[in-house]
């Protein structure tokens, strides 16, 4: 399993934590050192059902003070898919890449882990 997460985030802590106390082996990489790409985020986004919308992170400092719910209204797909890729602080985390190939995001990361 491969999980991006932020180490200050306080959600994915609890699944580190969680896959720890599982002893579920996964690469860790952090959003804040390593911004996923505009190709990858456009993957990522590709290959789940979530709308675009649930990559963001919509409680995030930079979301609010940009004012990205009445931005994202008259963006493209290609414009979102942009914008996720300049500041890792942007993207919903954590991001969970499964053994089976799934890619979950956010609260879905936690029922996944839980199931485990």
């Amino acid at each position: 399993m491969k999980l991006i997460c932020y180490k200050r985030c306080s959600t994915c802590k609890g699944i580190e934590k969680m896959l720890d106390d599982k002893n579920i082996a996964y690469d860790l990489r952090d959003i804040k050192d390593e911004n996923p790409s505009r190709d990858e985020i456009k993957k990522w986004h590709e290959k789940t059902s979530y709308d675009i919308k649930r990559f963001f992170n919509t409680s995030g400092k930079i979301y609010r003070e940009e004012n990205l719910k009445d931005r994202l209204k008259d963006m493209s797909l290609d414009e979102k898919y942009d914008l996720l890729a300049t500041d890792g602080m942007i993207v919903k985390r954590p991001i969970l890449f499964t053994d089976d190939g799934e890619i979950l995001v956010g609260p879905d990361v936690k029922k996944y882990v839980e199931s485990l």
